[in-house]
């Protein structure tokens, strides 16, 4: 029974308020994008009128987008009513070094409003709804049924990608490496840095065939470090035929946890003893960024079935697949880098 009596802090209705209205936040992130706002507004600040013609937009209609975002910090209007760029806006375009814009695209794609209503029947099962809503598996649908979506995807992991394999290939330790085999790397970004940076060291990226299809220049037949490279095509969770002094896997064991661990065991059969395992991964329990990654973690139980793992689960899983080590540290704010070995 309701207590009609008990008094709530009023700056708690206002919270709840705004978290239910936060979809409002996201959709005007992403109309800022569409509309080129970021771009349009230069170093200098400018009026409405001047970006409403920039960007072909009405001009009250948007005012009211621009006053809408600036409550959250994303531009900010001036006291005579001019709009300019703030640290986090500035993150929005294009061009910025470490831009957050394909990001902040694949996560307001149009199939990602199609799942969240159904996050409560996600939660009751603990599976997957994807399926259920498109006849399909969610990276079938991506690449099938929604080119311009798996292009941001692609555009957004390149961008995540080039943000963080400077700061992984900075602090790893390669004393006696001689060949790295980088697992599910996508375009081979990480191996691309590391082979620019030990002239030596020779590399081997897997991935799914269309990925490698495409990736870095760098790797690919005539490029710079295509004689120290080999792009091998293939799933990791079925097969991961190469042997490596070093195995690097990183942002791939999100999947369902039979398929990490299936992963695990799969490079364990095909390395030597002794040979090293370098997991990297967002943790669910131990970043900056926490409101973040617990949203991505529902995400991925949604779209794929799978989850953002905690520092604990993921040394289960590390153990259950028969490797040693338990060598944990950061790579950046938001990176936990897991150092394992192949049982000698």
């Amino acid at each position: 029974m309701t207590d009609t009596h008990v008094t709530h802090p009023p700056q708690a209705a206002t919270q709840l308020r705004e978290l239910a209205m936060s979809a409002v936040s996201a959709a005007a992130v992403r109309a800022a994008l569409r509309l080129g706002i970021p771009d349009a507004l230069g170093d200098t600040p400018a009026s409405v009128d001047e970006l409403a013609s920039a960007v072909r937009a009405e001009p009250q209609a948007l005012h009211r987008l621009l006053r809408a975002l600036a409550c959250h910090g994303i531009f900010a209007e001036e006291p005579d009513g001019r709009y300019t760029h703030t640290e986090a806006s500035r993150l929005l375009c294009a061009d910025a070094p470490r831009s957050m814009r394909d990001v902040a695209l694949w996560s307001t794609e149009p199939w990602t409003w199609e799942v969240w209503p159904h996050l409560d029947e996600a939660v009751r099962t603990g599976k997957s709804v994807f399926p259920g809503l498109h006849g399909k598996q969610f990276f079938d649908y991506l690449h099938e049924d929604a080119p311009e979506s798996a292009a941001t995807f692609d555009r957004a992991m390149t961008q995540s990608s080039k943000q963080s394999a400077q700061d992984v290939t900075a602090i790893l330790d390669l004393t006696g490496v001689d060949t790295v085999a980088d697992i599910g790397g996508g375009q081979g970004l990480v191996l691309a840095t590391l082979l620019e940076r030990n002239p030596t060291l020779r590399g081997t990226l897997l991935d799914l065939p269309g990925v490698v299809a495409a990736a870095d220049p760098r790797l690919r037949e005539g490029g710079e470090l295509a004689s120290r490279a080999r792009l091998v095509g293939g799933d990791c969770r079925v097969d991961i035929p190469i042997r490596a002094d070093l195995y690097i896997i990183k942002n791939i064991l999100e999947w369902d946890d039979d398929s990490t661990a299936r992963t695990l065991r799969n490079i364990v059969s095909a390395a030597t003893p002794g040979a090293r395992v370098v997991i990297i991964e967002n943790l669910v329990d131990e970043t900056a960024s926490m409101k973040f990654t617990a949203a991505m973690d529902l995400l991925l139980l949604m779209n794929v079935g799978g989850r953002k793992h905690t520092k604990d689960s993921l040394l289960t899983l590390i153990e259950r697949a028969g490797l040693c080590g338990r060598d944990v540290r950061a790579v950046n704010p938001s990176l936990h880098m897991f150092e394992c070995a192949v049982p000698a």
